[in-house]
């Protein structure tokens, strides 16, 4: 018998967070299959009245297409996949992780051809913009040892995140919308980083289980030259199967200027990519009150409460501040005291302090009242 937590979690993503329609036609992408939840996702698909596609994928086989791929290979692959997610209306993409190095030995000169055939012209220029979408990531023993957490005991607190109340978190969330909506200058302060730049006029988005799941951030975008100042962060992060850490970008005129890091040539490549991804395309308040240490896993780790993320590259529409790059590198900075504490200022106000807001009318959204 199917987990019931499986189908609940089905009807989330196809009822509340895509709000699929009759006749509207959804594309489900797995990579490394798991095939009672697919399945869960296709009968919610067809319950809904909508149109169930399906792809699946593994990423040993990815792995053994991109390391030989040529430029030619890729951009057909690029065009077809496009030209499919162009006919869709809503997309479902997850992974169930079993190895998160499985693309460690994919050369830099591939993971490039990829990025900026695949990933940019299928999913930022297509699938972002012009779909209603969600993305999730899906249990797994390598999920959890990378949580530290025994398989049982993680499932049990993945469904907890990841079916918890997001109507009422989307409600707890206005205040700091509307907060932000009104801001010009915002100051990040803490270990290594001192940080300031402009929101004023950017529409401020809260992300409360439409686009992703797990959820639980609100997000805006710089004025694109106006970020100056250092940010030291202190998550790590996994891309491309190497693990980041201690990275520290220099900005002046909105573009870093200097990267650092555990490997500071690999991580001005990855910047180098085009012109775009030196400059920040996004920066996020994290929420969610069931996340709260990092696990090198973007989707869950940039939802930490207590945390921010200031994304080099790409700039949704949705908040356009006029950057466009093939990346989109979610990066988090803890503001927690166990991870050395910090400080957000908007105007002048100080409005979280060691990862707890203080400002009275956002005090609603500390884990202790989002629980």
């Amino acid at each position: 018998m199917t987990d019931p937590r499986i189908h609940k979690l089905a009807d989330i993503l196809v009822n509340y967070s895509l709000k699929a329609k009759p006749g509207e036609k959804v594309l489900v992408q797995d990579s490394n299959i798991e095939a009672d939840f697919v399945r869960a996702l296709v009968e919610a698909i067809h319950d809904a009245g909508a149109l169930p596609f399906v792809t699946l994928r593994d990423r040993t086989v990815e792995r053994a297409l991109y390391r030989r791929a040529t430029a030619a290979q890729v951009e057909l692959q690029a065009k077809f996949e496009a030209d499919r997610m162009r006919e869709m209306d809503c997309y479902i993409g997850f992974t169930s992780l079993r190895n998160q190095f499985a693309w460690a030995d994919v050369d830099a000169d591939h993971m490039e051809l990829y990025n900026r055939h695949v990933w940019k012209r299928v999913h930022i220029d297509v699938r972002v913009p012009h779909t209603r979408w969600v993305v999730l990531r899906y249990p797994s023993a390598a999920f959890a040892q990378l949580a530290s957490m025994s398989e049982e005991a993680f499932e049990d607190w993945y469904f907890d995140v990841c079916t918890m109340d997001y109507a009422r978190m989307s409600k707890a969330m206005d205040p700091l919308v509307e907060l932000m909506a009104k801001t010009d200058m915002v100051r990040i302060s803490g270990p290594g980083t001192e940080l300031s730049f402009s929101i004023k006029g950017l529409s401020p988005i809260k992300c409360d289980g439409s686009m992703n799941i797990p959820d639980g951030e609100v997000y805006t975008a710089p004025v694109r030259d106006s970020v100056q100042g250092t940010i030291s962060y202190n998550a790590p992060a996994e891309k491309d199967g190497f693990t980041f850490e201690r990275i520290v970008f220099e900005f002046e005129k909105g573009k870093i200027v200097k990267a650092t890091a555990n490997d500071s040539v690999r991580v001005n490549r990855l910047l180098d990519i085009d012109e775009g991804a030196r400059y920040v395309g996004e920066f996020a308040i994290g929420i969610n009150p069931f996340i709260s240490s990092p696990m090198k896993e973007t989707l869950f780790d940039e939802k930490i409460a207590g945390s921010i993320h200031f994304t080099p590259g790409n700039s949704y529409d949705d908040c356009f501040n006029g950057n466009r790059s093939a990346l989109h590198w979610d990066l988090v900075l803890i503001q927690t005291p166990e991870w050395g504490g910090g400080e957000i200022w908007f105007d002048g106000r100080l409005v979280r302090k060691d990862g707890l807001f203080v400002a009275p009318e956002l005090e609603c959204l500390n884990p202790d009242r989002l629980r």
